[in-house]
């Protein structure tokens, strides 16, 4: 009897530590590519790179001025494409959504 309420008790406690995993467990890193077509010089990306990488839960910005496009790694439990869109037009330079994955 002591032991099938000891292991209920732990199942229940087992069942409440899951379900109140923290976000970040739940989390998936995410890629996106932007369309920046207002690049007009070498050095816009520096400023768009910079931007972006400020924003919490970004990991990786790769910008390319041939291409007119940025590429960010990022946790989608930190930030989403709206907040990488608005970092980037907040800088100067409005970006559209080219590919998700």
């Amino acid at each position: 009897m002591k032991t099938t309420k000891l292991l209920s008790l732990f199942a229940a406690v087992a069942a409440a530590g899951l379900l109140a995993a923290p976000q970040s467990a739940l989390a998936k890193t995410q890629t996106v590519a932007l369309n920046v077509p207002t690049m007009d010089c070498a050095t816009c990306p520096i400023t768009i790179k910079a931007a972006l990488s400020k924003v919490p839960g970004v990991s990786k910005v790769n910008v390319s001025y041939e291409k007119r496009e940025a590429v960010i790694v990022y946790d989608d439990a930190q930030a989403s494409v709206a907040d990488l869109k608005k970092a980037s037009a907040d800088v100067g330079y409005p970006a559209m959504i080219k590919t998700a994955r």
